[in-house]
């Protein structure tokens, strides 16, 4: 027997509604007063669903955690519902003062507790110490925000509130209990008097949950920010809800692959008429003097001058864009791709970018008419105020690479090359965030073709989350760091590539910067160094291929600023 929960808080500890997922019996409610007491009682529970933050940053940035920064602009007026938690040393502190102390020095800006919001640290304090003793669970268990969830199966904010100064508002009740009815609660549940212990909006806050967890289980769960992030203590940050019909997300099948072929082929026929299709130069045997008959897939020739466009429009067709637009951080080539298809499709671009980003791209996102910020030093600094700005203006974020519609855009490449060369052996693919990686390996995932990663030896996301068995942190000092610049390629990335990525070759700058020039001089190609790093692999002998073998060189970046590769050739 196998069980789904949503859980919520209540006077006597923690209201939850269970669902036997193999029988035919509608839910049940009950009243525990500790939740490791729910979980010995019934430890076939596969899923829980919880109306309670779990992972909680050392710092916080704006208005409290980036989920609730992010859940607010969908609730409409009653953003207020969700409390701004501070950073992880004031929810630890017992005593009121105490916290709002720490929660002063570890805000920016500065930000007391709430009376109403101290309240909630010791269930969250509990949840966070059963995650942490018990790092199994942690992959069971989401955050909700009934709120939310109810907004979801509206398709928009509610009209009445649940309550009214502390009040139970019948109207705003029985908008909630319709909801649910439509989700197959039965009326009996919430027309019943609640157990003991937990009010009649508690209980509907745990049905709520309980609907999100079942479709989670099913493969539609969808959390912001996509994809989580984790605290210090590896816990994740996420407010979890699901795609409704409303707004379907490219596949919802269940699928033991984070991105599916079908994902792929949906993208490629939404796309189709969009993005190019780009040429693949046949070399044949002993081109750069190599045993292995090379091609090379120029897809610098690509819109906007790299394959960053293939996502940028998968993301733009297949999801709502709201009146505010869509928003991203980007190196320069993301952001150009981003503002070119925003362009295209009469929608407003906003982009944020690091100090770093070379002129040559900020002049190019400018010319697709994109507004640019300047978003920090570093990569990380730009995706960090692109999140401010979408959790205040509602904008659709689109990410570079942690995001299926993106990897998914991007596996059209994998797609059109193996129509283009259906003898491939192996593919060499640079390797920044892991987006095109991802994609590429997606789409050959169940083949012979090896898909073999290529990153600079100083920016090494991708290698090093292989070695860790999971996703890391990298320090990044390279040529190439404006496009293959990530410090860390994240969780979804690192599951599609853990079992479909062959290997990671590393490769110096001087092999990057030679196979600039190689391209200049041999092919009339101006590239960009992440553009050209494939190829510096096969160059500087990283990858040694067989005799024979047919091997797929990507060239992916035509975005330099062309005086510096002037001074390369001399």
């Amino acid at each position: 027997m196998a069980w789904i929960a949503g859980v919520d808080g209540c006077k006597a500890g923690w209201v939850a509604a269970i669902l036997d997922l193999a029988g035919q019996a509608p839910p049940i409610l009950r009243v525990v007063p500790r939740l490791a007491e729910l979980l010995v009682d019934m430890p076939s529970l596969t899923l829980i669903a919880i109306d309670m933050p779990i992972g909680l940053p050392d710092r916080i940035d704006g208005s409290g955690r980036g989920p609730e920064q992010l859940v607010r602009p969908l609730l409409g007026q009653r953003q207020s519902s969700v409390f701004s938690i501070p950073a992880r040393p004031a929810v630890e502190a017992l005593d009121y003062r105490e916290a709002c102390r720490l929660a002063l020095a570890t805000s920016q800006p500065p930000r007391k507790v709430s009376k109403q919001g101290f309240h909630l640290f010791p269930r969250i304090r509990e949840i966070d110490q059963m995650l942490r003793a018990d790092p199994a669970l942690r992959d069971g268990v989401f955050e909700v925000h009934p709120e939310l969830a109810f907004a979801t199966m509206h398709g928009e904010p509610l009209t009445h509130p649940k309550k009214i100064r502390g009040t139970i508002n019948p109207a705003g009740m029985a908008e909630r209990q319709a909801l649910l009815l439509a989700q197959g609660i039965p009326s009996d549940i919430m027309q019943a008097r609640p157990p003991k212990g937990a009010a009649a909006d508690d209980a509907l806050d745990a049905l709520a949950a309980l609907v999100v967890a079942r479709h989670i289980l099913a493969g539609r769960g969808r959390p912001f920010p996509d994809p989580p992030e984790r605290d210090s203590h590896g816990l994740p940050i996420a407010i979890w809800t699901y795609w409704s019909d409303r707004s379907p997300p490219q596949d919802t099948a269940m699928t033991d692959r984070p991105v599916p072929h079908a994902m792929i082929e949906a993208a490629a026929k939404r796309i189709a008429g969009h993005a190019r299709v780009t040429p693949v130069m046949r070399l044949g045997t002993g081109a750069f003097g190599s045993d292995a008959d090379i091609s090379l897939k120029l897809e610098c020739l690509q819109h906007a001058g790299s394959f960053k466009t293939r996502g940028a429009f998968n993301n733009l067709l297949a999801l709502d864009v709201p009146a505010a637009g869509v928003a991203a951080a980007s190196g320069g080539n993301h952001g150009a791709a981003v503002a070119f298809a925003a362009r295209s499709r009469g929608v407003k671009a906003t982009i944020f970018v690091p100090e770093i980003s070379p002129a040559a791209k900020i002049e190019a996102i400018r010319r697709f008419g994109a507004e640019v910020v300047i978003g920090g030093a570093q990569y990380d600094d730009a995706q960090a105020a692109c999140d401010r700005f979408v959790a205040q203006t509602g904008a659709l974020k689109i990410h570079p690479f942690a995001a299926k519609e993106t990897i998914a855009g991007q596996g059209t490449l994998g797609r059109e090359w193996q129509g283009q060369e259906p003898d491939l052996d192996t593919v060499l693919v640079a390797v920044g965030g892991g987006g095109l990686i991802s994609g590429i390996a997606a789409w050959f995932a169940g083949t012979k073709v090896k898909v073999v990663g290529v990153e600079p030896e100083g920016s090494r996301a991708l290698q090093a989350a292989l070695e860790a068995k999971g996703p890391t942190e990298v320090k990044v000092a390279s040529v190439a760091a404006d496009s293959l610049g990530a410090r860390n390629v994240g969780p979804l990335v690192y599951e599609v590539c853990k079992d479909t990525v062959d290997h990671v070759a590393l490769v110096p700058d001087a092999a990057i910067t030679q196979a600039q020039v190689t391209l200049w001089r041999d092919f009339r190609l101006a590239v960009e160094p992440g553009g050209a790093a494939a190829l510096g692999a096969l160059l500087c002998s990283a990858y040694k291929p067989a005799p024979g073998e047919r091997l797929g060189v990507l060239v992916c970046g035509a975005n330099i600023d062309l005086t510096k590769l002037a001074e390369l050739v001399g």
